[in-house]
């Protein structure tokens, strides 16, 4: 699949990939510690930049064809999704998937690694914006640093 090229003053475009992982709620973060030990999730002027939804449901049936044996019933687990982006690096990638399935508590993880681009900021540009957090009255998630 090509990418639009995306021309614009205010950002620039990255292509790299966007992983995704689903894993069990309580198992998300040491999947994120173990992500960070091998790539900083830069993202323009921060780093350990990561999203994780709430919970939802994965389901699941053990085939016995791997290490578990086969079950008749059907397995829920409140999952996270947690997703981040990647530069354009194989020896990167393959980096981060290893260190994914380290961490990761399944037999068979669930990882979907997407092409994808991100937009960066200009720095410098927009900075009077009114809906910049700055410019506004500082809402509880804003960093005590950045009031």
């Amino acid at each position: 699949m090509k990418l639009p090229d995306l021309v614009s003053r205010r950002y620039t475009v990255e292509t790299g990939v966007r992983i995704t992982v689903q894993v069990p709620d309580q198992c998300a973060q040491q999947i994120v510690d173990a992500v960070l030990k091998e790539h900083g999730l830069k993202y323009g002027d921060y780093d350990s930049v990561t999203f994780r939804s709430v919970p939802g449901i994965q389901q699941f049936r053990s085939l016995g064809t791997g290490r578990n044996a086969a079950i008749a019933d059907i397995v829920e687990v409140h999952c996270a999704e947690l997703s981040f982006f990647i530069e354009d690096s194989e020896a990167l990638l393959i980096k981060v998937i290893e260190s994914i399935y380290w961490a990761h508590p399944y037999e068979e993880p669930v990882v979907f690694v997407t092409p994808a681009q991100r937009t960066l900021h200009i720095r410098g540009l927009d900075e009077d914006n009114p809906n910049r957090f700055w410019n506004r009255k500082a809402e509880n998630w804003v960093p005590e640093e950045h009031r």
